[in-house]
């Protein structure tokens, strides 16, 4: 019975990348896509130049959501996304999904939140900016979206990172959506 149990619950539970060549892939992966994630905050807080100019900063008074939401005013849902541009809620959900997300994926802690904000995240701002120009329905955003879903079912943080930990603390043990 007990072995029946196993094989059931074997069965179900979400492919595990072990810890061969696979689970270093998927763990660098996670690594640089959460660097991805972390990069965006960091350049919109301090404006260093890359996407961001220094007077756009988010510390030097910009708003880190008007460009691209302004940017989409000709777009399908241009009129929803242009009205959220620039509102300061707007500005720290946004900011604070980049770095909770980034952190979360370097760190490899909290891969199931990290993956279902870092999807949401993605798919509204490809729906953004609908109709797409290079494509009619794949860009980067729904690339993106799939390999953080990828990293979370893959078990990404447990190598390379501080996942095995993470699941032990007993906010964790309390709280199991937070794997």
């Amino acid at each position: 019975m007990a072995d029946g149990a196993a094989a059931a619950e074997a069965a179900t539970a979400p492919h595990r990348s072990g810890s061969g060549p696979a689970a270093y892939v998927w763990a660098v992966a996670r690594i640089a896509v959460g660097w991805v994630f972390l990069w965006a905050f960091l350049d919109k807080l301090f404006g260093w130049g890359f996407a961001t100019p220094a007077k756009g900063a988010w510390v030097n008074g910009g708003s880190p959501t008007t460009g691209f939401l302004k940017g989409t005013a000709d777009r399908t849902f241009g009129g929803v996304f242009g009205a959220l541009a620039g509102q300061a809620w707007v500005d720290w959900l946004f900011m604070g999904g980049l770095l909770g997300i980034g952190v979360a994926l370097v760190l490899g802690v909290g891969m199931r939140i990290a993956a279902v904000s870092a999807t949401l995240l993605l798919v509204l701002m490809w729906a953004a900016e609908l109709p797409l120009t290079t494509n009619p329905f794949l860009d980067e955003h729904i690339v993106y979206a799939i390999v953080v879903i990828g990293l979370a079912l893959a078990g990404a943080g447990r190598t390379l990172g501080l996942g095995v930990q993470w699941t032990r603390t007993a906010l964790v043990r309390r709280f199991p959506v937070l794997k």
